[in-house]
């Protein structure tokens, strides 16, 4: 089994027949990095053609049992994310109908202070917010997954916290590994993987040692690493993937509509649209040369089959419905 548990790219027949040449299971999409309700509501009817026009490559996925029956159909399940909170606007009502819409994981925070958290990128990092907190119990009842990916360190561990039920760190890499300012430091980590919860490493070449000269060698032994700290069953992957997205794209993720002046986050002025894969993962088919990679560092079968899917699958099992 082969899940991403995070993936925005610039959709297309191509990229569905590569998920399937490449024997992905499931694919965790963005669906809105800075859309209002609305605007979040014509993502969703966008990925509903897709469905129509595609009926042999994907399918909707909405529980972790969609993966089983799109596997048995030869077809990728997708599941739908945002990655700020603004689909929600400042109305929780909109926790349970986006839910049932079909998002299944929400990022407390992009890069910027929100009404529920802190970004990575803010200065000062005053933790979790009284909706937050508020947030937080209503998407634990419905079964929204909090996700940090984007968060600053004392919002993302206070989220572990009060969450009482798992959250997703769903694509950074450790910060020991390499520095950059997303990654997660051990403290970050451990607070997330102690309650339960997951982190998925990220292909992102700015997430990488090394970025785009990362080696498949240096990558799966920090996968490897990361595992036997934290524990096998709490590690998987999140590519962060952006594969055939004009560079016009990175604007409207680091900068939507809150500033005029481009702001290049963890890129450069001189390097300011996406930078170029690895070599050994460029894009879907290339899930393979990941396992090979983790054989090569010692794991076993069942650890690798773990990392590659079954500890998501396990995840979305646990999660993605209501509160028991």
């Amino acid at each position: 089994m082969r899940i991403d548990n995070l993936q925005y790219c610039n959709w297309s027949e191509k990229i569905f027949r590569q998920m399937r040449e490449g024997q992905v299971d499931a694919v965790h999409v963005t669906i809105a990095y800075h859309e209002n309700f609305r605007e979040t509501v014509l993502n969703f009817e966008a990925w509903n053609r897709w469905f129509e026009l595609y009926p042999d490559l994907i399918t909707k996925g909405l529980w972790a049992s969609d993966i089983d029956r799109a596997r048995a159909a030869g077809k990728t399940a997708i599941f739908f994310g945002f990655q700020n909170p603004s689909p929600i606007e400042d109305d929780i009502g909109l926790v349970e109908i986006v839910h049932s819409l079909g998002a299944r994981f929400m990022q407390l925070t992009y890069n910027n202070q929100s009404l529920l958290a802190t970004g990575c990128y803010e200065a000062e990092d005053t933790g979790i917010t009284r909706m937050g907190k508020q947030v937080i119990k209503e998407m634990n009842r419905v079964g929204l997954v909090v996700d940090m990916s984007h968060s600053a360190d004392r919002s993302t561990i206070e989220a572990a916290d009060i969450s009482e039920r798992p959250i997703a760190i769903t694509h950074a890499n450790p910060h020991d590994w390499h520095p950059a300012l997303r990654n997660k430091r051990d403290d970050v980590i451990r607070a997330v993987t102690s309650n339960g919860g997951m982190l998925g490493f990220s292909l992102y070449p700015h997430h990488l040692k090394d970025g785009s000269h990362c080696t498949l060698q240096s990558f799966c032994e920090a996968v490897a690493r990361t595992a036997e700290r934290y524990g096998t069953d709490k590690i998987g992957i999140g590519s962060d993937l952006c594969q055939d997205q004009p560079d016009s794209v990175v604007e409207w993720m680091r900068v939507g509509r809150w500033a005029k002046e481009i702001d290049y986050g963890e890129g450069s002025a001189a390097n300011p649209g996406f930078p170029p894969q690895p070599a050994w993962f460029r894009d879907n088919r290339d899930f393979g040369n990941i396992e090979t990679g983790l054989r090569a560092t010692g794991m076993s079968e069942d650890e690798v089959a773990g990392i590659m899917g079954r500890n998501w699958y396990r995840f979305y099992a646990e999660n993605f419905g209501p509160a028991s």
